[in-house]
């Protein structure tokens, strides 16, 4: 009898203990009833603004938040806007309640304390099916401790297409892409910075090319910024001379890019959604020899992230919203190759049976890369890096 009281005991002791929580979120819900979410995201693909609004249908029904997606065609004029309430001192029921970004513009966000108190470690789906020691990126934003401050939404990863009809053999470094635009001029392009691809690509070209690797891990203040790039400029100055249009233009972003392919103007495309091709091919843009592919020493990936201002107006259903988007019904859709395809950040491990089942299940998609083949993970530099290697692009290469 002892024992069993004792069993008894703990048992509620442990019940209790999970009450202010549960009742913390109750009211979280409660008070998120009825409010519209402004949701700064990027705009750029038709499938991901398709998704934001299957989401918004679904928290409509369940919630009854009101979510309205606010397209960006660069994040950064986000956190420009927060940055201006605050110096109007708009410290109350701010023009944005949810943003989606990471790296340099979450850093931007952090240091001018533009961020609401740290809420993603107390969302419920967070404490369910996140594991913080399974990826680096998940607790570090480009080098920047996230601290709470923002929720995981997605895993990225660079990957490049080609068309097998008339690429079979494509080039799988930085080196043998500029060995094949050397011996193909006009046929090799990379989007124009300050589009957030480009930065990826400069990152991916100077992580192979330089001789100081760990120092991209460092702010960019703290090294010797020209010895370190010095590769990356005159690997670019051979490239722009055989590139598309002679490297005096640039596509704007990936979606140009596979336009160019599908055009047959490029022999090779890029993209940070590792189903983009499948998607474009389902979508009649992209003939159905394409295919995606890494890069042979691995691509650059990071996980991107919902924040919350810290002058929302509605604070609490911006919390909803986040945590709707960590449900596995909200990325297992998400992860779908023809919806979105963007990698899970739940931990497969927490996942009930069901809901692994529901993952595994999922169709991969023509062109869409499994896990082993997306192969290895290349860290994303401290996001210092970005804002210097574009500054520096521009006065080398800008018209």
């Amino acid at each position: 009898m002892r024992k069993s009281f004792a069993a008894v005991s703990i048992t509620a002791a442990l019940a209790l203990a999970s009450l202010p929580a549960q009742a913390s979120w109750q009211d979280t819900l409660e008070e998120a009833k009825g409010q519209t979410v402004y949701f700064n995201a990027w705009g750029g693909a038709d499938n991901i603004n398709d998704y934001i609004q299957w989401a918004a249908d679904r928290i409509k029904d369940e919630y009854d938040v009101t979510l309205k997606q606010v397209k960006l065609t660069d994040t950064s004029d986000a956190v420009n806007r927060v940055l201006a309430e605050k110096a109007a001192g708009k410290n109350n029921n701010g023009s944005i309640d949810l943003i989606w970004l990471n790296g340099e513009n979450f850093r931007a966000m952090k240091d001018n304390q533009l961020l609401s108190k740290p809420f993603s470690q107390s969302l419920p789906n967070y404490i369910k099916y996140i594991d913080e020691s399974a990826r680096q990126s998940l607790t570090l934003d480009f080098g920047t401790p996230v601290e709470g401050m923002e929720s995981p939404w997605g895993m990225a990863q660079v990957i490049f297409m080609h068309d097998t009809e008339t690429l079979q053999n494509p080039p799988k470094s930085m080196q043998a892409l500029l060995t094949y635009a050397q011996a193909n001029p006009g046929r090799i392009t990379y989007p124009e910075p300050p589009q957030f691809l480009s930065s990826t690509f400069l990152k991916q070209a100077l992580y192979e090319l330089t001789a100081h690797r760990k120092a991209l891990s460092q702010p960019v203040d703290s090294v010797d910024f020209d010895t370190i790039t010095t590769p990356l400029w005159g690997y670019l100055d051979q490239l722009h001379q055989v590139a598309w249009r002679n490297g005096q233009n640039f596509p704007s972003s990936s979606e140009e890019m596979m336009r160019l392919l599908d055009d047959q103007e490029i022999d090779v495309a890029l993209s940070f959604d590792i189903s983009a091709a499948s998607v474009q091919i389902d979508k009649g843009n992209l003939p159905d020899t394409v295919r995606s592919y890494v890069f042979d020493q691995g691509t650059i990936g990071n996980t991107h992230f919902l924040a919350i201002p810290y002058n929302s107006g509605a604070n609490a259903g911006a919390q909803v919203v986040a945590n709707f988007m960590l449900s596995p019904e909200a990325q297992v859709r998400k992860q779908e190759p023809t919806v979105w395809g963007d990698l899970s950040v739940l931990s497969y491990d927490k996942l009930s049976e069901n809901e692994q089942a529901q993952f595994d299940d999922l169709p991969r998609g023509i062109a869409t890369l499994s896990i082993e083949e997306l192969g290895k993970t290349l860290p994303e530099p401290h996001s210092s890096w970005v804002d210097a290697l574009e500054t520096e692009w521009r006065q080398r290469y800008a018209q």
